[in-house]
């Protein structure tokens, strides 16, 4: 099995990110985008809806995106080179850690690719092995959102992690009851409470303590997931997914989403959407959510 070294000492990652976070926002370079939030439940899934208390960072993390296309004729890459400020942690020989510089949750790191891959790229085992260190270091919840559809909007290869809970006053993960009526055949799991495709995998809590020594079993999990919602390697070459899904990882479970759409109406859902963690612009976007149902959303942008 190929190691990928750790190159940060255990241990200290989330005090790393703590440090980086109050120093990027003393200095600028952090811009948090501030939301306000409320609950909207449907069934039994307490889904957290926050809504933007100020648009204009938003915009402006837009616009400065469209300046520097079109200055440079091609997509702006803020992972290659980073921003210095931003910089948490060299995690292993293959990925860096960096903050979200347009960030709705506080301490959101993103686990990045030293060398360009395609956001559309199957994970592999590298991947895993330094999502698995990053995950020893505190209870989060990771995200990939794989492709345009998928709500990715880079891209550059790059995982994401939040810390738990959500937030304080809600659950730790708004879908985590959900997970726990899954019904498993042959090791892949599906809810009744979800009316989206889906597939689950059960991960051994201890696959955090030898990242190195269980990512394979992980990398394994994770295909067959792909499969079991018809995801497959579209390219044996390049190693190009045949479509677009969210992933949803905690130290016990594995979640994989396909998707048809990026959008239901104007809202926009990416991973966490599927989470049970919905983000809107306005009052009008919350009124849809509540008219429509966060599930009715979530199965019309599934597949």
């Amino acid at each position: 099995m190929s190691q990928n070294q750790l190159l940060f000492t255990p241990g200290t990652l989330w005090e790393r990110l703590k440090q980086q976070t109050e120093y990027a926002l003393e200095c600028g370079a952090l811009q948090p985008i501030p939301t306000e939030y409320e609950f909207v439940q449907q069934d039994n899934i307490r889904f957290l809806v926050r809504i933007l208390s100020n648009l204009s960072r938003k915009d402006e993390a837009t616009k400065q995106h469209k300046k520097k296309k079109a200055e440079t004729g091609k997509d702006f890459n803020p992972f290659l080179p980073y921003e210095q400020d931003l910089f948490v942690a060299d995690i292993s020989k293959t990925h860096l850690c960096l903050l979200n510089k347009y960030n709705v949750v506080d301490n959101h790191l993103l686990i990045v690719t030293r060398e360009f891959e395609e956001q559309e790229n199957l994970l592999n085992l590298q991947d895993f092995q330094t999502l698995g260190y990053c995950m020893g270091e505190f209870d989060g919840l990771a995200f990939y959102n794989a492709g345009k559809v998928a709500g990715a909007s880079q891209r550059h290869k790059h995982l994401q992690m939040i810390p738990l809970p959500m937030v304080l006053d809600g659950e730790r993960i708004p879908i985590e009851r959900a997970i726990a009526t899954a019904t498993f055949d042959n090791g892949i799991g599906v809810t009744s409470e979800f009316p989206f495709r889906h597939a689950l995998a059960k991960l051994d809590s201890g696959w955090i303590n030898s990242p190195v020594d269980s990512a394979g079993d992980i990398l394994a999990s994770y295909f067959a997931l792909l499969k079991a919602v018809g995801i497959e390697d579209s390219d044996e070459m390049s190693g190009k997914q045949s479509g677009n899904y969210n992933l949803l990882v905690t130290r016990e479970w594995m979640l994989v989403v396909s998707r048809s759409h990026e959008n239901f109406k104007s809202i926009s859902v990416n991973s966490l959407g599927f989470a049970g963690a919905l983000l809107v612009k306005n009052q009008e976007q919350m009124k849809i959510i509540k008219e429509h149902k966060p599930l009715n959303i979530l199965r019309d942008v599934g597949n």
